[in-house]
């Protein structure tokens, strides 16, 4: 509901919305009965059914070809509509999500260049994120290595950084995993600092791909956009942050510029390439830290695994 209407039904049963609203912040404050106001609700409901793909390429382990890291990006976004006088305007999705399959396709080349390692690397295109993460679901429901031996998920849902190199990395979900430690690494090489993301509360970490594998137990990485500008300063990089979600996000401006500065993007997908890299060829089982909820999952495909 809306925040005027909720005013006006904590008015109909004498409650004032102000002054609830400051006893709220004080410590021991209990809900309040709202009486017998009733409420009569009519839904429609529209259903639709579609068939739709994943796209995944796969580069085989010359050792261990059943573990497998897996790289995800989103191909879909939400298809045109109808203008005011009558023109189509196509919702392009240049940077959510056109930048996370470009990165994604930039890093099956690379891989490919550098490879074959000792463990699988799968590049998975998944569709329908913006309907409810449905894609993913399905792949990690129906796994082409079983989720035990899924090592990591590192997910690209947009490769922000358009503005030119940052000094910072933004980790949604910042301090869930033991990923964040090859992240690390790779960000020493860059000289960049990692934190967390700029807006925690708006719940990004549920909302992407990486959750459907996380749900499985699945250790899950997902960078978000930058700001800490190397040429420009952090202020300045919030407010081309802020100007983005506010005028281009899911919108049918959010179209590609050719006076974008790339490298910053590249840095950031080459952060990507080293974890891939590192894992692919090495014998670790990234965990969740302790008190994550993925974690009891992961533990018990360490004991599938004979661990």
């Amino acid at each position: 509901i809306t925040h005027e209407v909720a005013e006006e039904l904590l008015a109909a049963a004498g409650l004032d919305y102000q002054q609830l609203k400051a006893e709220a912040v004080k410590p021991g404050f209990r809900a309040v009965p709202m009486g017998d106001l009733t409420a009569s609700i009519e839904l429609e409901l529209d259903t639709t059914t579609s068939n739709s793909r994943n796209v995944a390429g796969v580069l085989p382990g010359s050792k261990y070809p059943d573990e497998t890291i897996v790289y995800t990006a989103h191909w879909d976004h939400f298809g045109a509509r109808q203008g005011e006088d009558g023109e189509l305007l196509i919702y392009n999705g240049a940077v959510d999500n056109a930048s996370g399959v470009a990165g994604l396709l930039g890093l099956a080349r690379l891989h490919a260049e550098h490879g074959p390692y000792e463990r699988s690397l799968v590049f998975l295109s998944v569709t329908a994120e913006e309907f409810g993460l449905l894609g993913s679901l399905y792949y990690a429901e129906n796994p082409l290595s079983p989720g035990e031996t899924t090592v990591a998920n590192l997910n690209m849902d947009g490769v922000y950084s358009f503005d030119g190199p940052t000094k910072d990395i933004a980790v949604v979900g910042y301090g869930n995993s033991e990923l964040e430690g090859y992240l690390q690494t790779e960000a020493d090489k860059q000289g960049r600092v990692i934190g967390g993301e700029p807006n925690p509360e708006k719940g990004y970490y549920y909302r992407s791909d990486h959750f459907s594998f996380a749900k499985q137990g699945v250790p899950a990485l997902y960078l978000t956009t930058a700001t800490d500008s190397v040429e420009h300063g952090k202020a300045w990089g919030q407010n081309q942050l802020d100007a983005y979600v506010s005028h281009d996000y899911h919108k049918v401006s959010d179209d590609y510029s050719p006076d974008w500065d790339m490298s910053g993007a590249a840095q950031d997908v080459m952060l990507f390439f080293g974890i891939g890299e590192a894992l692919a060829n090495g014998r670790d089982w990234p965990n969740w830290n302790e008190g994550t909820e993925f974690k009891l999952k992961r533990d018990e495909s360490s004991v599938k695994r004979g661990e």
